[in-house]
C-alpha cells in the first residue's frame, strides 16, 4: 500500500443573506443562484492522504484520509431514516419536485444528491444534498424521474409517498445528468444505457416486467445483486480500523471515474455500504467486453487537484444552511455542498467528464 500526502490551498465560502431570504420566501428545492464574489473562485482547501490501491476485478479503490471538517452528532442517512419511519418523502405529482419531512425529534437527516426513492407515482432520483432538520415540516427537494413508463402506484405501494431509499444512481453519466446538467432527457437516456449495459454484463434482461423503465427495479434484479455482491464482499472491509477515512476515489477498467469525500469520518462510514454497492454495480455494467486494466490508473492527485483548482461555474443556496458550489475544468467537475451551521464543507463529489 502506498500513502501520499498532498495539499491544495483555497478559501471557504460564506453565506449570502439575500440568497437565504429568497429560499425561505420561495422554498425552491432546486436552490437559488447566488452571485460569485471576488475570491470565491480561488482553489478549494484540501489536506489529506490517500491509501491504496484496493482492487477487485475491474474496480480499483483509493481511500481518502483526513481530518473532520464538521463536528457534532452525525445525521441519519436517508436510507436509515426511511427504514425507521422517521422521514416521509411525499409525492407531489410534480416530476421535478417532491417534499421531504423529518418527524424525528432528535436526529437530523442527510440526503445525498443521487439517492433514489422508490414508490409514489414513479421512482425519482433526488438532485441536491440536503440536511433535513428535526421536526422539519414538509420541505421541497428537487428530483428527476428514473422510471418514465409509470404514472400510477405499483401494487401495494402508496401513490402519495415513497417507501425506501436503498440505492444511488449507479453510473457517472446519470450523476452528471441529475446533479450538473439538470436534464430529464439525459437522465432517461442514462437509465436506458445502464439497463442495457447491466443486461449485457449479467447475461440477463434486468428490465423488470413490473415496470421495464424502472432503474430501481433493475438494481433489485438478482443477477445485478449477485454480480455486484462479489465486489462488495471483496472490498467492504478495507475501511476497517482506519478512523480517519473520510472518502474514496474509484477507477473502472483503469480509468478514473469519480470520488466522494465527506466532512466527517462517521458520515462516510454510514454511507460506505451504499457507495461501494453503487461503484460495484457500475463496475459490473462496464465489465462486458472490457479490455481495460484495473492497474492502469492515471494520477489520482492530478484528478483531484484539477477539479479543486477549476473556476467556480455556479453557486446555489438550497436552504438557509446548505449551499452548493460547482467547479468545472475541461476534464472534471467538483460539486461541493457546505453546511453554514458548521462553517465547513459537508460533501464533495468529484467527477471525470
Amino acid at each position: 500500500m502506498d500513502r501520499r500526502y498532498f495539499l491544495a490551498f483555497g478559501i471557504g465560502a460564506a453565506s449570502l443573506a439575500l440568497g437565504i431570504l429568497a429560499v425561505r420566501l420561495l422554498g425552491l428545492g432546486a436552490g437559488i443562484p447566488v452571485p460569485i464574489r471576488q475570491g470565491d473562485d480561488e482553489p478549494t482547501t484540501r489536506t489529506h492522504d490517500l491509501s491504496g490501491p484496493y482492487t477487485h476485478n475491474n474496480l480499483t479503490i483509493y481511500l481518502v484520509h483526513g481530518r473532520d471538517a464538521i463536528i457534532g452528532k452525525t445525521p441519519l442517512t436517508l436510507e436509515e431514516a426511511m427504514d425507521r419511519k422517521l422521514v416521509k418523502v411525499h409525492e407531489t405529482s410534480d416530476v421535478n419536485e417532491l417534499e421531504i419531512e423529518n418527524i424525528s425529534a432528535t436526529d437530523e437527516v442527510f440526503v445525498q444528491a443521487g439517492d433514489i426513492v422508490k414508490g409514489g407515482k414513479q421512482d425519482r432520483v433526488l438532485t441536491v444534498d440536503l440536511i433535513v432538520p428535526v421536526r422539519s415540516g414538509r420541505m421541497p427537494i428537487s428530483s428527476f424521474c428514473v422510471e418514465h413508463g409509470r404514472w400510477q402506484p405499483r401494487a401495494s405501494e402508496s401513490p402519495e409517498a415513497f417507501s425506501v431509499s436503498s440505492e444511488i444512481v449507479p453510473s457517472k453519466g446519470l450523476k452528471l445528468a441529475a446533479k450538473h446538467t439538470g436534464s430529464q432527457a439525459q437522465v432517461w437516456a442514462g437509465v436506458a444505457k445502464s439497463q442495457e449495459k447491466l443486461s449485457a454484463a449479467s447475461n440477463a434482461n434486468v428490465a423488470s416486467n413490473v415496470s421495464r423503465s424502472s432503474m430501481q427495479l433493475s438494481l433489485e434484479h438478482n443477477a445485478v445483486r449477485t454480480g455486484a455482491g462479489d465486489y462488495v464482499e471483496a472490498l467492504r472491509t478495507i475501511v476497517r480500523g482506519k478512523s480517519d477515512v473520510i472518502g474514496f476515489v474509484f477507477a473502472i477498467n483503469g480509468e478514473i471515474n469519480s470520488s466522494d469525500t465527506y466532512g466527517s469520518h462517521d458520515l462516510f462510514i454510514k454511507l460506505w455500504p451504499r457507495l461501494l454497492k453503487a461503484a460495484a454495480i457500475e463496475a459490473v455494467s462496464e465489465s462486458y467486453g472490457s479490455e481495460g486494466s484495473a492497474d492502469a490508473v492515471d494520477s489520482i492527485d492530478d484528478f483531484l487537484t484539477d477539479a479543486e483548482a477549476a473556476d467556480v461555474e455556479s453557486e446555489r443556496t438550497i436552504t438557509d444552511r446548505i449551499r452548493i458550489r460547482i467547479r468545472e475544468s475541461k476534464r472534471s467537475i467538483l460539486i461541493e455542498s457546505r453546511d453554514t451551521n458548521q462553517s465547513g464543507w459537508l460533501h464533495r463529489n468529484y467527477l471525470i467528464k
